[in-house]
């Protein structure tokens, strides 16, 4: 018997648990083609010394192979981890969503999550300071329903046309290669809608204790509409039931260099100890008479919605209780995408949300390929019962081609009809076609009232701190453009952020213009 001193952590175990799990012999190698493999140690040469033959099918094909393991790493959210599990309802929200996954108490969906942190490439450490991926989903009756969100409940940027600058500010200079304080700093303090994003980064939930101890929110406004086709808006929200945890700066840093994967080491471990993570799944609701008379805009993803006027509704909950099979197959291959959405839900006109709706299945299809719904782990299975199923044929992987049904629509040969009963009910907009920039919007309001009303002393030196240790390395007439977003957030945040980096040799001088370049 194994003393302490070896006993091992599961993921640490995993290879020795899978050698247990074989039964008899180990099995036959084989070749790509199913052949029997008679020696995998030596290539087949001319002589013992003799140059390799190209009639070596067994390295042909191991090194053919090789050569093509790995697929396009995810612009963001490369690093993650992931898990399944269920879905089960435990409140009553048919009044406001015909969705099926939502239709009875008791109900279990399946469910598929991945954790992931943005900013870092696919070797990055799970300890950095970044926003956290938390992405859902449900396998349902009717279809795959994807709700792709983060930990925070609000994002950096409001419309999608700024993404890609807004992810190369996050990612490396391309001239030196590395993280750039200057890119990172100069374009959020040109963008004061980032400012609410920003401090939440920079407090102590910038760097959450794994991936069990946070939240996840969707983030986005989304539409629920009912059986008899009245709608209302809605934010969904996870909340963890292991309580929010998060890891000090200092300990951060050591674990980055220590244990660069805890995260997702943390995850498996808990999962396979019968550690069950958990969380409670809630909505927002907002009718669209409130919309209209909402002080903000409703659709803004840089801001909440006031838990005092729109208070949490509990729906469900998600259980995690299965860990991957295959990372590369249950979770690299694993594509989320917000467009998939069941009757029931709908997209809002938030601007974000509708930029995704385009983006992350076009990245999927050259990620993955144009039958990456065909991979077992993205496949709509409880609706793939017939062969065919829609009209779209053949592409790289086309492991489902649907037989001898016909590839166009109408036809007079049994394929697949459209389902009226699921039409989306008609709404009505108007205005004038322009790039319209967002005016009256208040991009300081949220922001002051987590300075103020939401973190205790101790918290706010720890943001302070945060800010100026990575503020310092920015140029100083970004640094102070910075200075002056956060002076319209909170006069007193402005001050303890100057005293810090004048602290660290910065001669800040918000008195007059910005220092020249």
């Amino acid at each position: 018997m194994a003393s302490a001193a070896n006993q091992r952590d599961p993921a640490s175990d995993q290879l020795c648990e899978y050698k247990k799990s074989v039964q008899g012999d180990p099995p036959t190698l084989l070749a790509g083609n199913g052949a029997p493999v008679g020696d995998k140690t030596n290539s087949v040469t001319v002589g013992p010394r003799g140059p390799i033959l190209i009639q070596d099918y067994v390295y042909l094909d191991e090194m053919s192979h090789f050569n093509r393991e790995r697929i396009p790493e995810r612009v963001v959210h490369a690093k993650g981890a992931g898990a399944f599990g269920y879905f089960e309802v435990t409140h009553d929200i048919t009044k406001y969503t015909k969705a099926k996954v939502f239709s009875k108490l008791g109900k279990q969906t399946p469910i598929a999550v991945r954790f992931s942190t943005v900013g870092g490439e696919s070797g990055s450490a799970d300890t950095v300071r970044d926003p956290r991926g938390f992405a859902v989903k449900f396998y349902t009756d009717e279809g795959i329903w994807d709700l792709v969100g983060n930990n925070t409940p609000i994002f950096f940027i409001k419309d999608p046309l700024m993404f890609p600058s807004f992810i190369h500010t996050q990612k490396r200079n391309p001239v030196t290669h590395l993280k750039d304080a200057d890119m990172f700093w100069d374009f959020l303090s040109l963008r004061p809608e980032s400012t609410h994003q920003v401090m939440f980064l920079f407090s102590d939930r910038g760097i959450p204790d794994g991936y069990r101890h946070m939240h996840g929110f969707g983030s986005h406004t989304f539409k629920l509409v009912n059986d008899k086709n009245e709608m209302v808006y809605c934010k969904f929200h996870y909340k963890t039931n292991q309580g929010i945890k998060n890891i000090p700066v200092d300990k951060a840093a050591e674990l980055s260099a220590s244990d660069p994967d805890y995260g997702i080491r943390d995850l498996y471990d808990a999962i396979a100890e019968g550690k069950y993570p958990s969380y409670t799944f809630s909505v927002q609701i907002m009718t669209p008479q409130q919309a209209e008379k909402f002080q903000w805009n409703p659709f803004d993803v840089t801001k909440v919605w006031p838990h005092k006027d729109y208070p949490l509704m509990p729906v469900g909950k998600l259980v995690l209780n299965k860990n991957p099979d295959n990372y590369f197959t249950d979770v690299e291959q694993a594509a989320f995408d917000p467009a998939h959405m069941v009757p029931g839900i709908e997209p809002s006109p938030d601007k974000m949300l509708q930029g995704r709706l385009f983006a992350y299945g076009d990245t999927h299809r050259y990620r993955l390929g144009v039958n990456h719904l065909q991979l077992p782990v993205n496949c709509p299975y409880k609706v793939r019962i017939m062969s065919a199923t829609n009209y779209q044929r053949d592409g790289f992987m086309a492991h489902n081609n649907q037989k001898g049904a016909p590839n166009y629509y109408p036809n007079s040969f049994c394929g697949p009809e459209d389902c009226p009963a699921v039409k989306a009910p008609s709404y009505f907009v108007s205005g004038d076609v322009e790039r319209h920039q967002p005016v009256n919007e208040d991009d300081f309001g949220q922001p002051r009232t987590f300075w103020r009303e939401t973190l205790k002393e101790d918290e706010k030196q720890r943001l302070v701190d945060n800010i100026v240790g990575h503020l310092k390395n920015a140029s100083l007439f970004i640094v102070e453009r910075a200075l002056k977003n956060f002076g319209n957030v909170d006069v007193d945040l402005q001050k303890r952020l100057t005293a810090g980096l004048r602290q660290q040799g910065l001669p800040i001088n918000l008195s007059g213009k910005l220092a020249n370049l």
